[in-house]
């Protein structure tokens, strides 16, 4: 069995850099857009992205759906929690009218790189409910062969029905929010679903045709311990997931109140780490590659091949193959990026299909790219996706001092490397690179009031 050895980082460096930083699935992220996004606006963008981009890339939908039975107290994503399934129709009503906003704005039939539902809990819904709402996405766009549709599960409620539903409207992938399987973290964050429902849910997807499965697994939980976490890898390496996201749990109590709940039970800064190179380690020896800042997936996966070649790409939805510049988000609180602009929709479920129902964009907050904008954006998306970038000489001048410095002292710690233009991150850096990103980040060094509302980046 291959193994590797590791540079990790000391408790000192650990201490330092566990500090607030964004995840940048976007650059500028979110709370720095500047919104200054007029409906006119975004429909001139959506129209030049889709000649620029559309024709020959095709364009992926994130989709999300908000409703779940239950609130898993750990959750940081835009929910309603419910067991009234009367809420389903007129919502995904609501969804089919933005669509039908966005389908008048493009020249001709769009076509379809990808969809993606997420939520929420997307299998909260109805399986007829999902077939009538996706039939009418889908009998609008042209699907493009190397499309890619995928949906986020949960198992306790992800039937039969729903995997052969989505699976004949082309849905191959699945995601389920596994987290941890621990009895004592299923308490403390109210996720509680036994071995046996994931089991039958992961041998219901590959029965179904569903040609890669992923596993959501959070490190940092209540409760959370190297022999709670060895077991569940041990329960991992039997069902063997074709990929799995090994995610940071993300500590913010005073935006998700629900969090303050096991706040005395999380483990410490040093010992979060431990658990992390523990599971990278046991991920490695199972035979799965690390991609990217926080997902790992097996030698032949798309996303691994992807990785080898130079093409992964990272966006709202995390590390994709997809070449497709624009993503469409359709939903209450889902988020657009269209190479050129962002766009986030309202996230009161009520105020977003009341606005649709008055053939009105439900558009809360968006930002226009500039030049500089789009600069950064590559930059840090080259760091994040393949571990260096080339940073031009004008960009280093528009570093200010405290960010140069910064870098140098990386550098000093071996956690960089810089050779002329060229910016490299170490081994050991990999664990800080959000902090390495940060200081490429221009938009952030002109507001530092914004730096706490991030989670911790280690």
């Amino acid at each position: 069995m291959y193994k590797e050895k590791r540079m990790t980082l000391s408790p000192e460096l650990i201490e330092k850099y566990n500090k607030p930083a964004p995840r940048y699935t976007s650059y500028p992220t979110v709370p720095l857009w500047e919104n200054n996004l007029l409906s006119a606006t975004w429909e001139a963008l959506v129209q030049t992205a889709f000649e620029q981009f559309g024709a020959q890339e095709g364009i992926t939908l994130y989709i999300h759906l908000p409703f779940c039975e239950s609130l898993c107290s750990y959750c940081g994503c835009n929910k309603r929690i419910t067991k009234n399934h009367s809420v389903e129709i007129p919502y995904l009503d609501a969804v089919l009218a933005e669509w039908k906003k966005y389908l008048k704005l493009f020249n001709s039939k769009p076509k379809l790189a990808g969809i993606h539902l997420g939520g929420g809990t997307p299998t909260f819904f109805q399986p007829e409910s999902l077939e009538y709402f996706l039939s009418e996405i889908i009998q609008n766009a042209e699907v493009l062969e190397s499309a890619e549709f995928s949906f986020e599960g949960h198992p306790n409620n992800t039937t039969l029905a729903h995997l052969q539903t989505l699976n004949s409207l082309g849905f191959d992938r699945v995601s389920y929010g596994i987290q941890d399987f621990d009895s004592n973290v299923q308490q403390a964050i109210h996720r509680l679903q036994p071995l046996e429902k994931v089991i039958e849910a992961t041998e219901n997807a590959r029965k179904s045709g569903y040609t890669s499965i992923n596993f959501d697994l959070i490190y940092g939980l209540p409760h959370q311990t190297i022999a709670s976490l060895e077991d569940t890898f041990e329960k991992v390496a039997d069902l063997k997931p074709d990929r799995i996201a090994f995610y940071s749990y993300a500590h913010l109590p005073s935006v998700f109140p629900a969090q303050k709940s096991f706040e005395s039970y999380l483990p410490a800064d040093i010992e979060k780490r431990e658990l992390y190179e523990f599971g990278r380690k046991k991920l490695i020896d199972l035979g799965y590659e690390e991609v990217g800042m926080d997902h790992f997936a097996l030698p032949n996966d798309p996303l691994n091949l992807a990785k080898h070649q130079g093409t992964l790409h990272r966006n709202f939805m995390g590390y994709t193959t997809s070449p497709s510049k624009i993503l469409i988000g359709l939903g209450a609180s889902s988020i657009s990026d269209i190479h050129l602009g962002y766009a986030q929709n309202e996230k009161n479920i009520e105020a977003y299909k009341e606005t649709l129902n008055k053939d009105q964009w439900a558009i809360q907050k968006g930002h226009v790219l500039t030049e500089d904008d789009i600069q950064i954006r590559e930059i840090i998306l080259d760091l994040i996706c393949r571990n260096e970038a080339h940073i031009p000489f004008k960009v280093w001048e528009k570093l200010n001092e405290d960010q140069i410095f910064k870098l140098k002292n990386m550098e000093s710690e071996n956690l960089v490397r810089i050779e002329d233009e060229q910016l490299i991150i170490t081994e050991i850096g990999v664990a800080i690179i959000r902090h390495v990103c940060k200081q490429l980040d221009l938009r952030l060094a002109e507001n530092q009031k914004h730096h706490q509302v991030f989670s911790k980046a280690i």
